[in-house]
Order: structure tokens, then C-alpha cells, then sequence
């Protein structure tokens, strides 16, 4: 959406130009009355508010046909369009020779490793290099997976610099079933990251609705569970091993919302280790002496991304009906930085600046 309508204040419509739709929305049956420009902020992760009424006061947006104004309210069954001058970017999905770490495959799925790094899907100015245009290289000569068809592919996904597990469907089938068991919560999936500061307790459970931070389109934050803004979410943690200033847990997710672990983790107060969007490359906790910010400058080194790993994937195969159940070891610049800490904790940690 960002790449399309930022230069919406350069656009006028007089009526003669041809429109090319871009993003179309059918609203759910049961949907409250709301305005236009707050339904398609929502629905548009990469768009602001203000962008999306300047394109409906340029007549861009469009429901059922006819352009309405940004405070039109989308009601059950409206079919929402964004309207363009110029044709939509070529989304489509092209095979790229990108090596994978598939840890388990049948005719029905495939399970992955994704490395830290990697974008799971093309969009936002991401159209090449991801873990799609992979598996449509690993997959070329299967003629029952097309790329660009919804029914098949990505389940579910982890962000960009998140490493670990995810399964991927091959068949409509597989990902109808697999769909329906991620939405019904009976997946299993965990993760271990490390966070900032000490908990005082063992075990806990997070609650709260997730939504876009109206600050920062690109960070989500936490709503109370009783608000309308976001989507419910569940995270439960686990502490698996204190080192005074950091903790490394364990997380299970009741919900897959956007962001969901760093977001929870950062609204109680115990951003991801790392995490730039979250403030977690902030000193959050310990000394002030210079060797204590090198050791923690060191540590970023070691890792540069947040510090969370999808460890676990559990869920019931879609056509034979077995339990699968998949563990995947901490990746190297994870066991780098907890190794570190281990280190530091005990006093044997050296604390010089490394190159």
C-alpha cells in the first residue's frame, strides 16, 4: 500500500483516466458499521490513516463500484476497492535457487527451518529472496504446487529475523486441515527467547489484544482484552534460566498475532534481547562501567537480531491422522549470546571490546 499511494498528493481525478484496482475486501457478515479509512487501516498493514483518506478524497477508494469518502461506514457484504492510475506491482511468485533446511517432507507438507534473515513471503518491498520464492524453486517440478495459489503454501509465519520451524502445505487439502488446527489452537508451537531483566516469578500468562501502534505502523502494541482495538492474543512464558540482567524463557502461543511474543514481552516490561523495533537494544539493565556496555555491545554483535526462535512445531498429520512433532536446536548466534551471558554471570566472561 505504501509504495502505491505516496504520491497521492500528486494525483487528481478528473474522470478520464483509467483505474487499475490494487487491494479488494469483501466485509465480513456481522461487521459493525465503521469508517472506510479505519476498516482498510486494519486490512492494509503498510498504510497509514491519513494515506488512505487522502486516496478516498482523490475518489480512489471504492465500495460496490461507486467512490466513497473516508467517512463512509462499510457495512455486511460492501465490496471495498482501492482504485489506482497505474497497474499493480507484478506480485507473482517466481522460483529462486535458495538453498532450504527442510527437516521433514511427505506428498501432503513439508516442515522448515527458516534462518534468521530470511522473509517468509514478497511484499513491502521484499519481492525477491524469500522462503516462498525457495519453495517454489524446491517444488519446480511438482505439478500439483503453484506458488502464486492461495490454497497452497504457508500455514502460518514468523517474522523476518525470527528463526526456527514452519510447515508448509502442499496440497489444498493439507492447508485447509492444517489451517483449521492452527485456528482451533490445537498446534503446538513454542519458542525460547531472551528477554531483558529478571522475572520474579517463574511462569506466567500475557493477555492482551494486539494492534498497530497508531505511532508506528511498522510495531503492534497491547490493548486491554476488554477494548475493540486489535485482536485477542494469549502468550504463555516459562523462565528457563536467569542471568541477573537477561532471562532466556520459554513462550507458547495460545494465538499467532503479528508480533506477538515481542509485543507481550515489551508491554511487561521485558523487551526481547536485541530487538531494535521494541527497544530492546536499549541497556536496560546492570552496570554503568564501560566494560559492562562492551560486554553488551558484544553480545549484540554475536546476535544483531531479536533473540527468538520458533523451537517446537506440533500438529496432526492432515491425511494419516499421526501426531508430528518437531524440535529444532537453537541456532548458533543464539547459543553464541546465552553462552556469553552464562559466562558473565559466573565471572568468566571476558568484557574487552572485540573486533
Amino acid at each position: 500500500m505504501e509504495e502505491y499511494i505516496e504520491t497521492i498528493d500528486d494525483l487528481e481525478e478528473d474522470g478520464s483516466q483509467p483505474l487499475f484496482e490494487h487491494f479488494r475486501f469483501v466485509v465480513d457478515a456481522g461487521q459493525a458499521p465503521v469508517r472506510i479509512d479505519k476498516y482498510m487501516q486494519e486490512k492494509m498493514q503498510h498504510s497509514s490513516r491519513s494515506r488512505i483518506q487522502k486516496a478516498a478524497d482523490a475518489g480512489f477508494v471504492h465500495v460496490n463500484d461507486r467512490p466513497v469518502k473516508s467517512n463512509y461506514k462499510v457495512r455486511s457484504g460492501d465490496v471495498v476497492t482501492l482504485m489506482l492510475d497505474r497497474p499493480r506491482h507484478d506480485n507473482s511468485i517466481t522460483p529462486e535457487d535458495i538453498p532450504l533446511d527442510v527437516v521433514y517432507e511427505d506428498d501432503e507438507l513439508m516442515v522448515i527451518n527458516k534462518p534468521a534473515g530470511m522473509v517468509v513471503h514478497p511484499g513491502a518491498g521484499n519481492f525477491h529472496g524469500t522462503l516462498i520464492n525457495a519453495i517454489a524453486w524446491y517444488l519446480r517440478d511438482n505439478p500439483r504446487f503453484d506458488p502464486n495459489d492461495p490454497e497452497v503454501g504457508l500455514v502460518h509465519r514468523i517474522d523476518k529475523d525470527t528463526s526456527g520451524l514452519l510447515v508448509i502445505a502442499k496440497t489444498p487439502e493439507a492447508k485447509s486441515n492444517l489451517g483449521l488446527q492452527f485456528f482451533n489452537k490445537t498446534s503446538r508451537r513454542s519458542y525460547q527467547a531472551l528477554v531483558w531483566c529478571n522475572f520474579t516469578e517463574d511462569e506466567g500468562r500475557i493477555e492482551g489484544n494486539i494492534g498497530r501502534d497508531p505511532k508506528d505502523r511498522l510495531r503492534m502494541m497491547v490493548f486491554s482484552p476488554d477494548s475493540e482495538i486489535g485482536k485477542p492474543a494469549v502468550t504463555h512464558y516459562k523462565v528457563l534460566e536467569r542471568f541477573g540482567y537477561t532471562t532466556l524463557i520459554e513462550c507458547i502461543l495460545e494465538t499467532g498475532r503479528t508480533h506477538q511474543i515481542r509485543a507481550h514481552m515489551k508491554h511487561i516490561g521485558h523487551p526481547l534481547f536485541c530487538d531494535e523495533r521494541y527497544g530492546g537494544t536499549e541497556i536496560l539493565r546492570g552496570q554503568r562501567s564501560s566494560t559492562y556496555k562492551a560486554f553488551i555491545q558484544n553480545c549484540f554483535k554475536l546476535c544483531p537480531r531479536q533473540v527468538l526462535h520458533a523451537q517446537t512445531l506440533g500438529f496432526v498429520h492432515p491425511k494419516t491422522g499421526k501426531q508430528m512433532d518437531f524440535t529444532s536446536p537453537l541456532p548458533a548466534d543464539m547459543q553464541a549470546v546465552i553462552e556469553k551471558w552464562r559466562g558473565y554471570i559466573h565471572g568468566t566472561t571476558n568484557i574487552t571490546i572485540e573486533e
